[in-house]
C-alpha cells in the first residue's frame, strides 16, 4: 500500500484502468431535459452512474484495483471502509474475482447498503464513524488477515479507476458539440472528483471541473478557498451520508487544488429536490449525495458559467422511506 499511496496518479493510468475495466463496466448515459434545462437556465448534461454496477460508479475504482493486483495477493483478499456505495463496488468486484472481501461500514448508513453489501459475498463489520477510525479499524484487520486494503478515495490506483469515468464524459460531450462547460461532481474524498479532472485535463480542457457537496460539510469547498486541507467539525448531520468525509484527501487534494474550480454547496433540501426532478424529468433514481450535483446546477446557476453544464449523479442506492419522502416533498 504505501508503494501505491506514492505513485502519482497519471493519465496513463487512467487510460489502462480503462482496458481492464472493458466489458466490466457500463458506459453509463449522458442524459437531459428540457425541463431541467428550464430551472438552471443553461443546457444541463447528466452522466448517470447512478446506472453504473451496484450503482454508483465506484465499482470502477474497486475493479481498477483488484483486476491489477497480482494473482498471490488478489487471493489472499480485500478490505475496503465505506458508507456503502465503496463497500458494494470492493464486494462486487471481489466476488466477480472470487477472492474474499471484508467490508468496515459505519452503523448508521442506509440500510439498503449493509443489506447489499452483505448479498454480495462480503463480510460486514459495522462501526461507530462518530467515536471510532474507520482507518485504523481497517489498517489493523488488513495486517491481520493479510488482506489488501482498498481505501475508498486516497489510492491511486482508485482515483484512476474512478478516472474512466471522465473519459467517458469527455468523449460524450464532445459528441454532442459540447467544448466549453463546468463539469460538476459529488464530492466527498474527491477520489471521483480528481480522476474527473485528471481525465478532463488531458481529453477536454474545455471542461472545467467542480465540486458539489452538502452545506455543513463542505470541506473541500473550504480547502480550496484556504489553499490548505480543512476538516469538518461533525462527521453526522447530512442526509448525504454516501459524501461525508473527514477532509479532503492526502492524494486527491493537491489535484483538485490544481484543476478544480471554486466548490459549490447545497442544503440537503435541495438534494432532495434534486432527486425528484431526477426522477420526474429522467426517470432515474439518485441518492441524496448523488445528487447534490445536479442541485448545484439547478439551484446555484449564479455560481455556474457557460451555456451547458454537465453533472454527475454519482449514486443512486437510497432507502424506499427517504426516496419516497424526496417525491412526496418535492415531485410534479
Amino acid at each position: 500500500m504505501n508503494t501505491a499511496a506514492q505513485t502519482p496518479v497519471t493519465i496513463d493510468m487512467i487510460r489502462a484502468a480503462a482496458k481492464r475495466l472493458d466489458r466490466h463496466a457500463r458506459r453509463t448515459p449522458l442524459l437531459s431535459s428540457p425541463f431541467l434545462d428550464e430551472i438552471a437556465g443553461r443546457r444541463v448534461w447528466v452522466k448517470a452512474e447512478c446506472l453504473q454496477h451496484t450503482g454508483s460508479f465506484k465499482f470502477r475504482g474497486a475493479w481498477a484495483v483488484v483486476s491489477g493486483l497480482d494473482p498471490a495477493t488478489r487471493a489472499k483478499g480485500v478490505i475496503a471502509f465505506s458508507s456503502g456505495n465503496h463497500a458494494q463496488g470492493v464486494a462486487m468486484a471481489a466476488r466477480q474475482h472470487q477472492v474474499p472481501a471484508v467490508i468496515i461500514m459505519p452503523r448508521d448508513a442506509p440500510r439498503l447498503k449493509i443489506e447489499n453489501t452483505r448479498a454480495l459475498g462480503a463480510e460486514v463489520v459495522l462501526y461507530d464513524r462518530a467515536t471510532e477510525d474507520r482507518d485504523a479499524i481497517g489498517a489493523a484487520m488488513a495486517a491481520e488477515r493479510g488482506l489488501t486494503l482498498i481505501k475508498p478515495y486516497d489510492d491511486p490506483r482508485v482515483i484512476a479507476g474512478q478516472g474512466t469515468t471522465g473519459l467517458e464524459i469527455a468523449a460524450q460531450a464532445a459528441s454532442a458539440g459540447v467544448t466549453q462547460a463546468d463539469v460538476i461532481v459529488c464530492c466527498g474524498g474527491g477520489g471521483l472528483s480528481g480522476g474527473i479532472g485528471l481525465a478532463l485535463e488531458a481529453e477536454a480542457p474545455g471542461l472545467r471541473l467542480r465540486t458539489a457537496e452538502p452545506q455543513g460539510f463542505d470541506d473541500v469547498a473550504r480547502s480550496l478557498r484556504s489553499g490548505r486541507i480543512e476538516r469538518n467539525a461533525a462527521l453526522t448531520g447530512s442526509i448525504c451520508d454516501a459524501i461525508i468525509t473527514p477532509q479532503p484527501g492526502d492524494i486527491t487534494f493537491p489535484i483538485l487544488k490544481r484543476l478544480a474550480g471554486p466548490g459549490l454547496a447545497v442544503s440537503d433540501d435541495e438534494a432532495l429536490e434534486a432527486m425528484a426532478q431526477a426522477f420526474t424529468r429522467l426517470k432515474v433514481v439518485a441518492e441524496p449525495g448523488g445528487a447534490v450535483a445536479l442541485a448545484a446546477a439547478l439551484y446555484r446557476a449564479d455560481q455556474i458559467e457557460g451555456t451547458d453544464v454537465i453533472v454527475t449523479i454519482s449514486g443512486g442506492n437510497v432507502d424506499a422511506d427517504v426516496f419516497i419522502d424526496a417525491l412526496r416533498r418535492f415531485g410534479a
